[in-house]
């Protein structure tokens, strides 16, 4: 069996350890996606109750750092009236991030990142996010409920 004798020479040794550190980095750059679910069968989830309800869910073994999400949130209009709403992101049952839907009807961007550490000794997390309706029509529109939320999570990458 052939043996490598290691290099005695400073800079053969410094540049293959620069070039080891480079595609170290370039693995760390590497990213797991984190497949949410539709609770319902349409496109983009909609909600229209008044209390939280469920939109995506998905669950996973935390087995990384943080989770990088991103949301798309757009509000409804019945008959000239803009509908709001509120929105949350769970992790075992507790808000971890939330925020509005403003009663303008437009589409509106949220992004963060979400420590994982807390519960990387759990064997399954269940990371659910959810919407409600606050403001608007009180009937019309897509479930007759009034104006509905629409949310859709446009990334969620295990980092």
């Amino acid at each position: 069996m052939a043996q490598r004798v290691p290099s005695t020479d400073l800079l053969q040794r410094i540049a293959a350890l620069e070039a080891q550190v480079a595609t170290l980095r370039r693995t760390g750059w590497e990213r797991d996606e984190l497949p949410l679910w539709p609770t319902n069968f349409t496109a983009m989830a909609f909600g229209d109750s008044t209390a939280f309800s469920t939109l995506w869910e998905g669950v996973m073994s935390p087995r990384t750092a943080s989770l990088s999400l991103g949301l798309t949130l757009v509000g409804d209009q019945v008959s000239g009236t803009n509908t709001g709403g509120a929105w949350q992101v769970l992790f075992n049952g507790l808000v971890v991030w939330s925020g509005t839907v403003l009663p303008t009807f437009t589409v509106q961007y949220a992004s963060t990142v979400l420590d994982l550490l807390p519960y990387r000794a759990d064997s399954q997390l269940l990371v659910e996010i959810q919407t409600r309706r606050t403001a608007g029509a009180s009937t019309g529109g897509r479930g007759g409920n009034g104006g509905s939320i629409g949310l859709s999570p446009r990334f969620a990458r295990l980092l």
